[in-house]
């Protein structure tokens, strides 16, 4: 079969690997349809990296039709449309059990489609087929009437996004919310549009890029000019997308009293300073870590099934599989890999 290979910055060839196969009762092959850029594809393919050396097959977020099932997957059969998460789970060890299905005890640490030796081998999306252990539990069947364009990034950004304000807006609905933007570009304008459709009482969107700040205005949010200032606000939910300390440390200091700040951007081997004593001095909370995508699936999927949030709005370009080599060389927030653009 063929796999879109990440061989090195810059490059990216389809190469001819065997096909996987099913290895156990409870397994699914998979047949990727949709497959988007996710945001640290953007920042493995602009730069060299020694987390990132290829070859390895690339593409962890997509959309499939299950192509063949084990004897004991129920949940799904052959030709039915689904979103597999980017992380690999069980559903029954006791962390899955808890909700921490980033964190699974039955596979080994980090456990990712796409991502070389950050995430193991265990293929990438960009292929003919994907192997699915644990079909039962991972795989999520598309909803009705909803396009798999539309829910491309539902293995990754998008539960990645609603994880920085979906609980905190269920907690206290009507809060305000700011998002700082950035490197993590598609989560952060994913959490704007989420939290306008979840009713926030006010959102900011903060960045320096224009078509992103574009991008927040469709989707609802107030876009705010400008470089991180010492602070903003106060607000009671705040979102690092930016990737730069100083945006961290406006988010964390824009909270009001007991506040909470979830950051979604990746500070890879960086010591970051937090303004600590404003933090202990407002009682707030800072969440920051890999999100558990497959626990937060249904939640995206709703939210979208019932026509609330538009997560296409974020996309700005939609190619041809064969195109896909150049195409993810081109910089952009978000771009889908269609199989069958006619379809």
């Amino acid at each position: 079969m063929r796999q879109l290979t990440f061989v090195r910055h810059g490059k990216l060839e389809w190469r001819e690997v065997p096909a996987p196969r099913i290895e156990g009762p409870g397994e699914a092959l998979v047949r990727p349809i949709v497959v988007a850029t996710c945001d640290l594809d953007a920042v493995m393919l602009a730069a060299p990296s020694p987390l990132f050396r290829g070859p390895f097959p690339i593409g962890h977020e997509f959309i499939a039709e299950v192509a063949e099932v084990g004897e004991a997957v129920r949940s799904v059969r052959p030709g039915d449309r689904v979103v597999v998460p980017f992380q690999l789970s069980c559903g029954a060890c006791g962390r899955c059990r808890r909700g921490l299905t980033g964190s699974c005890e039955t596979v080994p640490h980090r456990s990712m489609y796409g991502l070389g030796r950050l995430g193991g081998s265990h293929g990438g999306a960009l292929s003919d087929l994907v192997r699915v252990p644990f079909a039962e539990h991972m795989l999520v069947a598309v909803p009705d009437g909803v396009a798999p364009v539309t829910v491309a990034s539902a293995s990754d950004n998008l539960p990645d996004a609603w994880r920085t304000v979906g609980p905190a807006l269920r907690e206290r609905p009507g809060a305000t919310v700011l998002v700082v933007g950035g490197s993590a570009a598609s989560i952060g304008l994913y959490a704007a549009g989420m939290a306008v459709a979840l009713g926030a009482g006010a959102v900011d969107y903060l960045d320096t890029d224009l078509g992103r700040l574009r991008l927040a205005e469709r989707l609802g949010a107030n876009p705010v000019d400008g470089p991180p200032p010492r602070r903003l606000g106060p607000y009671a939910v705040t979102v690092d997308a930016s990737g730069d300390p100083a945006g961290l440390a406006c988010a964390l200091r824009s909270l009001e009293p007991e506040g909470v700040c979830t950051g979604s951007a990746i500070y890879f081997g960086q010591g970051v300073p937090l303004p600590l004593w404003e933090m202990y001095d407002g009682c707030v909370t800072f969440r920051t870590g890999r999100a558990h995508v497959r626990r937060d699936i249904p939640e995206v999927l709703a939210l979208i099934g019932a026509g609330r949030f538009r997560p296409e709005v974020v996309t700005g370009a939609v190619v041809g599989w064969e195109d896909a080599p150049e195409a993810l060389l081109e910089p952009g927030v978000k771009t889908v890999v269609v199989r069958d653009p006619a379809a």
